[in-house]
């Protein structure tokens, strides 16, 4: 096994260039084409309550408790209300320089509410984070509006707009996941092809390849020479004439 390991480090080491290579081909173009294809998407949201205060008392409003269990259960009726062409339709008319049907409308938009709680959020996705602040005031204004109409009863407050910000986070991050795949699937192609080439490659190459194909021992290795001990032994070559050149004339 020890001997197996050596020889497969051997084997990458010689065909490093060929897994760089291959690496390099595969990743490269993946990295390009994520990030000319990545585009941020930007969320802005606002708050509204759903809150019913009872009769005035004393020339003040005061708070009906006992309205507060169906305020929560009217939260899921708004939800639905909101993503609605009774409320979106409205929104496309008086917003016209938003430019976008009832039907994107309801697609960038989603509706949540805080478990146990009064609290209803609007939130608009969209590319630019100019127009994603503007759809969510803008559904939360006409929802406020019109929900009298539609359920008779005024009990929408909103918290607080979405506003402009220097520097918004994007909510969709840019992701290496394709960049890692190709990474991987471009190293395996590499390791196979250097097993494939290793394979078809049938010339001899150690005494155990002698010994296997003519069932006989070598006497005697060449070792290969590096291109610097090659350089090396000839200055040490060019050295030794010079000094046998130097002791003739002199003895002479």
């Amino acid at each position: 096994m020890e001997i197996n390991l050596k020889e497969y480090v051997a084997l990458f080491k010689k065909r490093l260039w060929l897994i760089v290579i291959i690496v390099l081909a595969a990743t490269i173009p993946t990295a390009i084409y994520s990030n000319m294809n990545y585009q941020p998407i930007y969320m802005a949201s606002t708050k509204l309550i759903v809150n019913k205060t009872s009769e005035k008392d004393m020339g003040k409003e005061q708070i009906d408790y006992g309205l507060i269990g169906v305020n929560l259960a009217l939260i899921n009726t708004y939800k639905e209300i909101i993503k609605t062409p009774a409320i979106m339709d409205k929104v496309v008319q008086r917003y016209p320089d938003l430019n976008l049907t009832a039907e994107q409308l309801i697609s960038l938009t989603n509706v949540s509410d805080l478990r146990e709680t009064q609290v209803m959020t609007i939130s608009a996705q969209h590319y630019s984070y100019e127009k994603a602040v503007t759809i969510a005031n803008a559904v939360s204004e006409v929802f406020q509006t019109e929900i009298p109409k539609i359920m008779k009863v005024d009990n929408i407050t909103i918290l607080n707009r979405a506003k402009m910000q220097d520097y918004p986070n994007p909510v969709n991050k840019k992701s290496n996941q394709y960049l890692v795949l190709s990474f991987a699937a471009s190293l395996v192609v590499a390791v196979g092809i250097i097993f494939l080439l290793e394979a078809l490659d049938d010339t001899v190459k150690t005494d155990n390849d002698v010994r296997t194909l003519f069932g006989v021992s070598t006497l005697a290795l060449v070792p290969k020479m590096k291109e610097k001990e090659l350089k090396a032994e000839r200055r040490s070559q060019s050295r030794r004439k010079v000094g046998e050149a130097t002791y003739a004339k002199t003895s002479h």
